[in-house]
């Protein structure tokens, strides 16, 4: 068997998921390949493409919110969307890479390539596909989509995908795929004093958010707090943040073993996006999530609120007082790491090659 997972680069979390799918089927012997939908489309296609999602995401993400409601009004409609018009005329190339690497399966943790590969599968070509969702949501569009089936991140939200149109039966209850080494940090090289409170603050592969202004704030408001701040891709933010001047901040940009990180602190602070969340999740910390983007990061973080897996803020002034209850209440940190425990599964993508290998 040979398997490409297909992604595409707009965030960090749908790379990130497919990354972890094929860490885990190569961990089991399996030929996988990992490759972003746009290095097929070309460069000038990725370019415009993470400018377009950056430039919506800006200051209070309106822009962004403003598109995400037209893609859930337009979605109801029935009528076939422009994004999949778009990706329909990718469907060539994508199929001319696939047989040309003989791959058996394809599996696309982003809405765009899964597009692409519906129309070669309506078209009669034999492609096997499986979605993978990293929201804890049915965003916009996926019910464009003909999957041999789909994993979602929770049973719960079972409903909400049938009522998209996918049936019961394709669906796969593993949870978003994070590999079933990222929660074994016991080789663990990181040395973080240990008198004082560990507060990790990422706010995604991007650097988005108001995390100059809550890292100023922590320091100046929270006592006996060690904070670091992850900054992702974004220089500015980094280069910014290097600017405070404070014994107890450490700036880091992109790091790649963030896993480490999330182990060794007390609470984590992050944007709500699924991957992001997942990971915490799967490490069992707890977590306040910081000013969500409107659109599918409010879904995110309502999943979490009204499972009691997070504590969600919408302001600096909210994540100050969060960050001071939360390092107080062991109770809530308890609370939220048992729930964690229950819903966020660990072995997400080991399921998942686990159930390709007997059904494929």
């Amino acid at each position: 068997m040979k398997i490409l997972v297909l992604s595409c680069s707009t965030g960090g979390g749908h790379n990130a998921c497919g990354h972890y799918i094929e860490k885990e089927f190569k961990e089991n012997n399996v030929v996988c390949d990992f490759l972003d939908y746009f290095d097929i489309l070309g460069p000038k296609a990725k370019e415009r493409s993470e400018k377009i999602y950056l430039d919506t995401t800006k200051g209070n993400g309106k822009v962004f919110k403003l598109a995400y409601k037209l893609g859930e009004a337009y979605s109801k409609t029935g009528i076939t969307s422009p994004v999949y018009s778009f990706n329909k005329l990718m469907r060539n190339k994508i199929y001319e890479y696939i047989e040309k690497n003989n791959y058996d399966l394809i599996i696309s943790p982003h809405l765009f390539p899964a597009m692409a590969i519906t129309a070669l599968k309506e078209e009669g070509k034999n492609i096997k596909l499986i979605n993978v969702a990293t929201d804890y949501h049915a965003v916009p569009f996926w019910e464009e989509t003909k999957p041999d089936y789909f994993v979602i991140p929770h049973i719960s939200l079972e409903d909400e995908f049938i009522t998209k149109g996918f049936k019961k039966e394709i669906l796969l209850n593993f949870g978003i795929s994070v590999s079933s080494a990222f929660h074994d940090t016991q080789n663990n090289s990181i040395s973080l004093p240990t008198d004082k409170d560990i507060i990790l603050i990422t706010s995604g592969s991007m650097g988005f958010g108001k995390m100059k202004d809550i890292v100023k704030s922590i320091l100046k408001n929270i006592e006996n707090v060690y904070v670091i701040a992850i900054c992702g891709n974004n220089k500015k933010l980094y280069s910014e943040l290097q600017d405070i001047i404070n014994e107890h901040l450490e700036v880091k940009g992109y790091v790649n073993n963030i896993n480490e990180y999330i182990a060794e602190s007390t609470i984590v602070l992050t944007k709500p996006g699924g991957l992001t969340s997942t990971e915490v999740g799967v490490i069992r910390k707890p977590l306040i999530h910081l000013m969500p983007i409107p659109g599918v990061e409010n879904y995110n973080a309502k999943f979490f609120q009204k499972n009691e897996l997070s504590l969600v803020s919408n302001s600096v002034d909210e994540v100050i007082m969060n960050t001071k209850k939360l390092l107080k209440d062991k109770n809530i940190q308890n609370n939220m790491i048992e729930n964690q425990s229950k819903i966020i599964n660990r072995n997400s993508a080991k399921d998942l090659v686990n159930f390709v290998l007997k059904n494929f």
